[in-house]
């Protein structure tokens, strides 16, 4: 059961969740509602927005304002929140083909920004609701309903591609560590930027079926083998990589933030 502190920020008239039994996004949603309640927000100022997909339900089941907009579109929502009241904390999931596909464009453009708002995004290497296509994360070779012969195209790098966009804090972290999910949102929500947090998951229904991780143990024991820290990785070469999910924090710097030198531009046109 969650604390008494978690279960207010909860809408038990929306439980049980949508998700399938197992699912990691089950995992994130309880580390999230830890973070928010370890950061004592007050759930009237702290928007949860989302896109479409599996990972975008999640804000339905959070007692806070909350916004479930259209496809990859979710961070321009969030950018116009944030935008009309700075002070609100804006907190925003999406899935990895609602972020890097779709939503690509104004992802790349949020980093660029750095906007404060904590990307949230919850990667389980397959488009879920929607049938089980391939997205730009799903691993070289594996089976996808769109490759059935095994994905041919290189996958995006998340984390790599937000460092080099622009944001200001990039970690990666994964379900099969639940406390770290936790700790790492908690530093991205604390950060005045532009966060991103990729949280590694799973996919048992539409992508471990397919690849011989059909149960949520046994997806949780893959994720738990291949994970390598940032400073074990740092010794490991390339081909001792290959497959591994290397997890911590890789950019955590500090530049001026876009709703500020807004409010900055403002004053000074106003001064004139």
């Amino acid at each position: 059961m969650p604390s008494k502190e978690v279960f207010e920020w909860m809408r038990p008239r929306f439980f049980p969740h949508m998700w399938c039994p197992g699912c990691g996004h089950g995992i994130i949603l309880n580390a999230l509602l830890r973070a928010v309640v370890d950061l004592k927000l007050d759930p009237t100022q702290t928007v949860f927005a989302s896109g479409i997909g599996c990972s975008s339900r999640l804000p339905g089941y959070v007692n806070a304002c909350t916004l479930h907009t259209t496809h990859g579109r979710s961070l321009a929502y969030a950018t116009g929140i944030k935008m009309a009241k700075p002070q609100l904390a804006v907190i925003d999931v999406m899935g990895d083909g609602d972020c890097s596909a779709i939503g690509g464009n104004h992802f790349i453009h949020a980093c660029r920004r750095n906007i404060d708002i904590t990307a949230i995004v919850m990667n389980n290497n397959i488009y879920g609701m929607t049938g089980g296509q391939m997205s730009p994360t799903t691993p070289i070779g594996a089976i996808a309903k769109t490759a059935p012969y095994g994905v041919t195209d290189p996958s995006f790098d998340i984390c790599k591609l937000a460092a080099g966009a622009g944001a200001t804090f990039v970690a990666r972290t994964c379900v099969a560590n639940p406390r770290d999910v936790e700790k790492t949102i908690t530093l991205a929500v604390k950060h005045h930027g532009f966060s991103v947090v990729e949280v590694a998951g799973f996919c048992h229904t539409q992508y471990g079926r397919y690849n011989k991780l059909k149960t949520p143990i046994v997806n949780i024991e893959y994720l738990k083998q291949h994970l390598v820290p940032a400073k074990k990785a740092a010794e490991m070469s390339p081909e001792e990589l290959q497959g591994k999910i290397v997890t911590g924090v890789f950019v955590d710097t500090e530049r001026a933030e876009y709703t500020d030198q807004y409010k900055a531009l403002l004053e000074r046109v106003m001064a004139k």
